[in-house]
């Protein structure tokens, strides 16, 4: 299929990878692309796909996730699951890698995960149209290697409230306050959360990904009694 970008030439650069790093994500970046290219790149890839899409004022970043990056990903999202449920009084719709494209700022996003929480019930139910709904309440983000896309400027943009940053050893955890990010030691979403919880269940679920989420469901149970 033949794809028509936009009139000045697309420029290709990929991420310096170290060996190490490698366990993470491929990328590649095109530069130069419109946002009309940027659609139709979209639209002919299927929805069924691993290569993950971020397209920012010109620039269109495509990553391939590695073993690292997706077990990251796939162990926060049952960590974030686990501390809604245990913590009780919260609602979650979970939005996945959901495509987020807003043509008013010339950004779309293809998060490794998303959340609605504060806001599920305004889109309970619905298909989320991203030009009119809420943006989600947290959104995940695992870069372990470079990125060509500042995703803290991105994402505050989108007017997302918090955002999680891993890169395969430290969260870092950002809280949207007067359209720019401040970095938190604890989540604004989850208080009683400390990082090093996140670390003991990733590190724990290298071996068993059953018995550390058994032990983490245990643990937070435990400390809210006590």
């Amino acid at each position: 299929m033949v794809l028509t970008a936009a009139p000045q030439q697309a420029q290709t650069s990929t991420s310096q990878v170290t060996p190490l790093a490698q366990q993470g994500e491929n990328r590649v970046a095109l530069k130069g692309l419109s946002w009309l290219a940027y659609q139709q790149i979209l639209n002919a890839l299927p929805q069924s796909r691993a290569a993950r899409l971020t397209y920012d004022r010109g620039t269109l970043e495509i990553t391939m996730p590695l073993e690292k990056h997706e077990s990251s990903s796939c162990l926060i999202e049952l960590f974030i699951r686990i501390l809604v449920l245990e913590l009780g009084g919260m609602k979650l719709k979970t939005m996945g890698s959901t495509t987020m494209n807003r043509e008013d700022l010339q950004r779309g996003a293809e998060p490794d995960c998303a959340y609605y929480i504060q806001n599920q019930p305004k889109v309970a139910g619905k298909i989320v149209d991203f030009m009119q709904d809420p943006p989600p309440d947290l959104v995940v983000e695992v870069d372990i290697t470079h990125t060509d896309i500042d995703k803290n400027a991105f994402y505050a943009s989108m007017g997302i409230p918090e955002f999680w940053r891993f890169n395969g050893q430290e969260l870092k955890i950002y809280a949207l306050q007067k359209a720019s990010y401040v970095e938190c030691d604890r989540s604004p979403t989850f208080a009683w959360m400390q990082k090093e919880y996140l670390y003991s269940f990733l590190e724990e679920a290298q071996q068993d990904e059953i018995a550390a989420e058994i032990k983490f469901r245990a643990f937070v149970k435990e400390s809210l009694q006590s």
